[in-house]
Parts: C-alpha cells; structure tokens; sequence
C-alpha cells in the first residue's frame, strides 16, 4: 500500500482531513458544500447527534455519483439469525410515508380515536416515546383521560381543541402546541366551529421537555420562554356518573367516578400544562453560503444521559426566509444516527413538492437515506441563489429520536394508509456525473 492510498489519523477524532480521487471534486473556500463540481451529489454521514460537543462530533459529507437514498426496497433476509430477537413484522429500513388518517365515519371522541402508529423506549425504561394520531368528530362527554407513562405533547393539524385540565383550560388550534404532564387528568373538547379534528401525539416517557440550550446562537432565538403559557385555574363541581381512562404501561383502563376530576380550585408550581403558538418560533439561519443542521429549528428538548443527545427533540420548520448564496437550499441528502417521524400541519415542505400532505407523516429510520425528491432537487440546483427565496404559508414539525422508531402493525397494514410508492419520488435522480467536467 503506498502513501497515496492512506491518510494520517492525526491523533484524535475531533480533526478534519479529506482525500479526492478526482482533482477538484472537493468544494474550496466559500463555496458551498452543497454546490458539487463534476455533477455530484453532497450526502452528510451523521455518526454523532447534531448537537453533541464539538470535541465529540463525527459527521462527513460525501460527494457521490448517486446519494444513498436512491438504494432498492429493502426485504427481509431469509435466514437472518437476528429476526428471532426483533418483530419482524414491524421492522423495515425501508423510508414509509403515510397519508392523513381518514376522519371518524361514526361517532368518536378523542380517546377512541387514538391509533398508536410509531415508538420506541417504554415507559418502564422511562426512555423513548409512543407516536400516536388521533381523530375526532365529538367531545369527550363525562370522560378523563390521564396517563401514567408520560407526557403528552398534542400537534392539532384539523379542527380547534378545548384541552380542561385539572389544572385549567388551554384552547389549542392548529400551528399552537399543548404538553400535559405525565399523570395530570383531561378532557378534550371540540370548538363549537369544528366538526372534526385531527392531529399528532408524541408521549415522552423520558425526561421531562424543556427549551434547548442555545450555545453559540447566544442569548436570543428559537422558542421563548415568555411565548409559552400556562391556565389560570379553573374547576368543575360537577357530581354524577363519569369515567377515568388511565394509560398505564401501553393499556388502556378505565374507572367510574362520582364527580368530575377536573376539580381543583387553586394551584402553584411548575409542573404544569402549557401551551405555544409554533408562529412565535424565531428561526435562525444561515444568511452565507451554507445549509445548517436541524437542530436550530429545535422548539423543545428531552434530555438523555448523553450530554447533547437528545431522547427526543420536537422541530418545527416555519415559514422562513433562505438568504444563502452559492449554495444548495432545500435540506440536504443524509443519513442520520438519529430517527425522524415528520409530520405536516399546513401547505408544502420545502423539500417534497408533493405526496406528502397535510395531516400525512413520514418515518426515516437511523441511516436510511434521505433527502429531496427529484424535482425539488432539479429546481434548487439550478435555482438563482443571488435572490432571497420566501418559504411561506407551510408548518412542517419532526418527532426526533435517537433511537430506533418502530413502526406498529397498524401503521403497517395501512392504518393510516401507506404509500407503497414512496421511494419513486427519487428515482429522477439522474446520473449527472462528468469526470471531465469539474
């Protein structure tokens, strides 16, 4: 083996180096490393969380023909040793996209209409998260709902929601959030105006959400801590018949009462619901040359026991302005050590100019690949980027694990339905390599 075909470690993890088998083909300077020469694709290889220390942080990007995500359906292996440990039911690298959930065709209110569809973690473990929809087309009448296993993070996408805690009343809309705590007793409403409601639900069984740590960002941006809010108290002396569903460990029970529990006169503390209005999120951006991670987009965080790791993070993408020049603007190819469960809640993600509609959902598993369809990629690279580009009239949100989320049965099967074509949206990918062509 020569010189030529080795590189010097340089002693540590925390150092750059780079090789090229064709002069040029990396991009120098200020250009962007979006902006390939040759007719390459930049893929980023993420082996560490966006936002692990800068001492510890592994990723590389790659300058490829084709970008990984143009890979075959993946099947299962015949005689995989591995398979007797896993369900392999509902296990797939493969990228799924689903459409919305169709709304209830009888009478259903908010519990009944909750379809577990992703997960990951238990909360025995306190680790992970439960992925659920709902739909709903009546309020829930004399009926509470709590859960043991924990927090509930609510995502209106259709019809506005009165949330009567035992704490007071938060009215949700789309583009507003509301997380109840672990344990705390509810009731959700429907809006006079709406007829039927739709939404996501992610459960953090881990620690607590939190805002983020802003780093180098500084003192300023993202969500702010005085956007968000918290009832006043509010109670209900209400006797009669009515019932208590509790979600202990992934099942359902349910008990009769003689009273409403929503009866709490006076609180204080801090463990208690809140809401936010994802319109106040200040986004931060590059307004140089290139595209930065995600995680600026973070509204709320989850610790783990990893400094910098999340055990979920929720991102929202808003309406933005992109003021980069000489640089690729949609997000990048990639494949990430994280996994990612997004959602829609209004008009077009920047980077799937169809297929992937309100209401709808995608799951992108730690290293499946992943990127933008072909025609937004056609659009961006030849895009004029001397002009800022308004991103308006969308609210796109992640659900972001470090773990593996596991898909359920239902989800599977079609229930919300499954798009078997999914992965067509990239095979326009053309070749466009020119090794003549720097």
């Amino acid at each position: 083996m020569s010189a030529r075909d080795v590189l010097p470690y340089q002693g540590g993890f925390g150092n750059e180096f780079s090789s090229e088998a064709l002069e040029g083909a990396l991009p120098r300077g200020r250009n962007s490393p979006q902006l390939c020469p040759y007719g390459l694709y930049a893929e980023q290889l993420s082996g560490t969380a966006f936002t692990a220390p800068r001492h510890a942080n592994r990723r590389t990007w790659l300058y490829r023909i084709r970008p990984a995500v143009t890979a075959g359906t993946f099947r299962p292996l015949e005689g995989d040793l591995f398979a007797a440990q896993t369900d392999g039911g509902a296990l797939t690298p493969n990228q799924l996209r689903w459409d919305p959930l169709p709304l209830p065709s009888a009478p259903t209110d908010f519990v009944a209409g909750l379809l577990p569809v992703a997960g990951n973690g238990s909360p025995e473990t306190q680790s992970g998260c439960g992925i659920y929809l709902y739909v709903a087309d009546r309020s829930m009448d004399r009926r509470f709902l709590y859960s043991a296993d924990g927090e509930w993070l609510i995502v209106p996408q259709l019809g506005a929601l009165i949330v009567d805690t035992e704490l007071g009343r938060l009215e949700l809309e789309p583009l507003e959030i509301a997380v109840i705590p672990r344990g705390l007793r509810f009731r959700v409403a429907l809006a006079a105006e709406t007829a039927g409601a739709r939404g996501y639900i992610c459960e953090n069984f881990g620690a607590p959400f939190k805002l983020p740590d802003l780093g180098p960002i500084g003192a300023n941006g993202l969500a702010n801590p005085r956007d968000f809010l918290a009832p006043h108290a509010r109670y209900e002396d209400v006797g009669g018949r009515h019932e208590l569903v509790a979600k202990f460990l992934g099942r359902l029970f349910i008990a009769e009462m003689d009273h409403s529990p929503l009866d709490v006169v006076a609180w204080h503390g801090n463990d208690a619901p809140y809401k936010y209005d994802l319109r106040r999120f200040n986004a931060i951006g590059s307004i140089s040359y290139d595209h930065p991670d995600p995680s600026i987009f973070v509204v709320l965080h989850s610790a783990s026991d990893t400094p910098g790791v999340s055990n979920i993070d929720f991102v929202c993408f808003p309406p933005r302005w992109l003021v980069m020049e000489n640089t690729f603007r949609p997000p990048w190819f990639h494949r990430n050590i994280a996994s990612e469960y997004m959602g829609l809640i209004s008009g077009v993600y920047d980077a799937k100019s169809e297929g992937f509609v309100p209401g709808g959902s995608s799951l992108h598993n730690c290293m499946s690949g992943h990127g933008p369809d072909a025609a937004t990629f056609e659009r961006a690279i030849s895009a004029d980027t001397s002009k800022p580009a308004h991103i308006e009239n969308t609210m796109a949100f992640m659900f972001e694990s470090r773990t593996v989320i596991r898909p359920t049965r239902y989800a599977l099967e079609g229930r919300p339905p499954l798009q078997a074509d999914y992965a067509d949206c990239w095979r326009g990918l053309r070749r466009r390599f020119d090794p003549t062509r720097p």
